[in-house]
């Protein structure tokens, strides 16, 4: 079994144990995160809906993401994937979350957001936590690393949960 079918297999399992679902929202992955997920069989029990809005125009009509955001910060931002994860939950009721956006390359990079950054968001009911990553590689070993974090940080935050409940 590969390093993304045994993180979604992992992640399943603390679902199942939480009686939880999750859902992704995503840009830069494709819908990479949910395919890691939904390749585990009995997804169905923990996965609710994936959401993949690489436009900016569909953020906003799929994920509620403030347009004025993609002017202010730029949809490769803390405020935006923030936002991604907000809607994902509101869309689909999933108690968890993840959102991504990022440059992949191999253009489109800034010196601000040079290729290689993502912000990654995860929600756990009302709280949202973000952070700014940095992968190195071409446009596919971004895109891979970033589901690999992803679906890590939602590990994190299913076992955190187990804990607190325990």
């Amino acid at each position: 079994m590969d390093t993304l079918s045994q993180l979604a297999a992992e992640l399943g399992r603390q679902l199942h144990t939480l009686d939880a679902q999750v859902t992704t929202a995503e840009s830069c992955t494709g819908g990479g995160i949910a395919e890691a997920i939904t390749r585990i069989a009995g997804s169905s029990a923990w996965f609710e809906a994936g959401f993949v809005t690489y436009s900016n125009q569909q953020k906003t009509r799929q994920l509620d993401v403030p347009h004025p955001l993609f002017a202010q910060v730029g949809a490769v931002s803390r405020e935006v994937v923030e936002a991604m994860v907000r809607g994902a939950q509101a869309h689909s009721g999933a108690h968890f979350a993840v959102a991504v956006s990022g440059v992949a390359g191999p253009g489109g990079g800034s010196a601000e957001k040079p290729v290689g950054t993502v912000w990654l968001a995860w929600g756990v009911g009302d709280e949202v936590t973000a952070e700014r990553r940095h992968f190195p590689g071409d446009r596919d070993e971004v895109r891979r690393q970033t589901v690999i974090a992803a679906l890590e940080g939602l590990i994190r935050r299913t076992v955190r949960e187990i804990e607190n409940q325990g």
